[in-house]
């Protein structure tokens, strides 16, 4: 019974990639309570190995291991991007029920046009809201619960009340502070700098640049992968918090 396992202080925001996940990050890292790891299942998969704390993993389960272990030293916040598949975290019933999931959804036609900005060999499966759906529906099942769910666009349009929502939801004090914090680029954004620039620049939740749908929308290829992940992200975005 995966929903009787002890809870770890682990939480976890899972997103597709260019959601606004680092965003979400940059203000957990500015809450200063919990020791806060970038991509870890995503780092290990690209680079071979990832901090972890202060551990180094070099696979998927090392890094189940690593969070488990950093939790029981001082509560942890990682976020990840479902850029890649995670079958080790998928059969980890246990990690998926003791920890706590959270998720962020953006509409994939903005999603897919500031990816394919970066990486204009961008693959359909790499866009990711179908591995993320693919989590939450794992995380329900091992859990019984509806995970947290929240519309990056929430976060843009009301952050303090979007943000307030979250941690009343997640069991976490709300820290209005920090909401805004000092732009730069992080250490641990240095090796996949490029796609983290425009968080670099940020001081809080803002929109920055044109959303690209359009670019989208007149792109035959790109328009096909937005029609595939779209009704993932409608099922997800169906269970936003409304702030």
């Amino acid at each position: 019974m995966g929903h009787e396992s002890e809870q770890i202080p682990v939480l976890a925001l899972w997103s597709a990639p260019r959601c606004r996940s680092t965003a979400f990050a940059r203000m957990m890292t500015e809450r200063d309570d919990r020791v806060v790891v970038h991509e870890p299942l995503s780092r290990v998969v690209d680079f071979g190995e990832v901090e972890v704390g202060d551990r180094i993993a070099r696979n998927e389960r090392e890094v189940l291991a690593a969070l488990r272990a950093t939790a029981a030293e001082k509560p942890v916040f990682f976020k990840d991007t479902t850029d890649f598949h995670y079958p080790a975290l998928l059969a980890d019933e246990e990690f998926l029920s003791a920890a706590t999931h959270t998720f962020i959804v953006r509409d994939p036609a903005e999603a897919i046009a500031s990816h394919h900005a970066l990486n204009p060999d961008l693959g359909r499966d790499e866009i990711g809201f179908v591995r993320l759906h693919e989590i939450f529906t794992a995380v329900q099942a091992a859990t019984g619960t509806t995970p947290v769910v929240i519309d990056s666009d929430d976060l843009l349009d009301r952050p303090a009340e979007t943000v307030r929502a979250y941690c009343a939801a997640v069991g976490i004090p709300f820290l209005p502070d920090a909401l805004s914090w000092e732009s730069g680029m992080r250490s641990e954004w240095r090796s996949t700098s490029k796609w983290h620039r425009s968080t670099s620049e940020t001081t809080g939740f803002t929109r920055n640049g044109s959303a690209g749908a359009e670019t989208v929308a007149a792109d035959p290829v790109l328009s096909a992968y937005r029609d595939y992940h779209q009704p993932y992200y409608e099922k997800l975005r169906a269970f936003a918090l409304r702030p």
